[in-house]
């Protein structure tokens, strides 16, 4: 193993300035990090794993570049998870090996089929992007390992192609911009224009606002993935005059959409909407005043009244000094279902049968609350209005001020074969 560090050894080190205690006492000695087609590798055997350990685990996510932040967030809840649960799951030591996949489709499905094939992985999770769960989608399913997703959920694996190796601890990707749709329509907004990255979630986002939105739709809007400069899109946007604009954009382009959207005034005029995706925690560390008022939909909020997401939030506080997104919830909620699904097969990973039932039936304390999986192994549950203002501590911040929907599924599960869970 080189010494030379790599930009992805920089890219997980210091954004989120992750304590050392975590990374000793989370990861143990197999923190493993690759880039590009896996010049470096890390295992500690080649044969598959016994039910006395230690369960491998993938992790593959978007840790590098301009997209890296959302992927960093999944990494960094994933860590407190584990060191709540003493880098246990199940009461089995677990190996995780940590992989970039650079937000390449390329990248992932390399690192996807070599985690798979030569580590022989237990379980896979981390993964951001929809395109790219797509991508290594049939290597994971032809294989028959276990994916937790801690976050992608294109709505081509929630219907017909559903699979028994898919569970979701995050939401479909319709969801979000279903409850959006919803609070458009309560609150009155005639006309919603929409925009969103060309590639499946964005396309995702759009149909579902537009199935429960009830005013007249205006102008949908595709800028490509990763586009930073918007003045074309707001100048659409300006010459068509909606009431409102829905903005599904992840990330940097988030960032960067509402800054200009601010910037060139139309924030006087025209009401921006949002999903929680939209204006998370690291977005409003970044954009600032400008996102005061502005509504948002969510699963999830760090003001989650329950006692396991008030531990998780606390320590996640005192471990990088920054509130966690739900992205880091969702890293959060991965470790805990790994160590509930490992519980519930009684340590026997190898048994196909009680591992595809286990991904569907298994029920655990969540930064959420109640939920169930619904049969194609994404979440039934809540989705919450919250409101973006000062906090107590004069922190801008997201808080809960009400609930769009309760116990909702989404609208392909009755396509999907796969029976309920039991």
């Amino acid at each position: 193993m080189t010494n030379r560090r790599t930009h992805v050894d920089r890219a997980i080190a210091r954004p989120s300035k992750i304590p050392g205690h975590l990374i000793s006492g989370v990861l143990a000695a197999t923190f493993a990090l690759t880039q590009g087609a896996l010049a470096q590798t890390a295992t500690p055997g080649s044969t598959p794993v016994p039910s006395q350990g230690p369960i491998k685990v993938g992790f593959v996510s978007t840790l590098s570049g301009a997209n890296g932040a959302l992927g960093v967030e999944i990494r960094d809840g994933y860590l407190i998870g584990m060191k709540h649960l003493g880098n246990k799951v199940g009461g089995i030591e677990v190996t995780t090996l940590m992989r970039d996949d650079q937000f390449s489709t390329d990248t992932g499905k390399q690192i996807v089929e070599r985690l798979i094939r030569q580590d022989k992985v237990d379980f896979l999770t981390g993964l951001v992007f929809s395109n790219i769960m797509l991508a290594v989608a049939p290597a994971i399913f032809e294989s028959q390992t276990p994916y937790v997703s801690s976050n992608a959920g294109p709505t081509l694996l929630a219907g017909k192609d559903c699979s028994p190796w898919f569970s979701s601890v995050a939401w479909p990707n319709d969801a979000y911009h279903e409850a959006a749709g919803k609070n458009a329509s309560d609150k009155g907004f005639r006309q919603v224009a929409m925009i969103a990255p060309n590639y499946p979630a964005g396309r995702d986002a759009i149909g579902g606002f537009k199935r429960f939105y009830t005013g007249r739709l205006g102008e949908e809007i595709y800028p490509r993935l990763g586009q930073l400069d918007y003045a074309a899109e707001i100048a659409q946007l300006r010459a068509s005059r909606p009431d409102a604009v829905y903005a599904f954009m992840p990330g940097s382009m988030g960032i960067n959409f509402i800054k200009q959207f601010v910037a060139a005034g139309l924030s006087r005029d025209i009401q921006l909407l949002v999903p929680g995706t939209s204006s998370d925690e690291d977005v409003i560390r970044a954009v600032g005043e400008p996102m005061i008022g502005l509504y948002a939909t969510a699963h999830w909020t760090h003001d989650q009244d329950n006692a396991v997401s008030r531990r998780f939030v606390a320590d996640f506080e005192q471990a990088y000094a920054r509130l966690p997104t739900m992205y880091a919830a969702q890293g959060y909620d991965s470790a805990l279902m790994l160590d509930a699904v490992v519980r519930k097969v009684q340590g026997r990973v190898t048994d196909k049968e009680a591992m595809k039932d286990a991904l569907r039936s298994v029920r655990f304390a969540s930064v959420r609350g109640e939920f169930r999986f619904n049969n194609n192994g994404f979440p039934i549950q809540d989705y919450f209005l919250r409101q973006i203002g000062r906090d107590a501590r004069g922190r801008i911040t997201s808080r809960t001020i009400g609930t769009v929907f309760t116990n909702h599924g989404d609208s392909y599960a009755r396509e999907c074969p796969l029976p309920q869970p039991r």
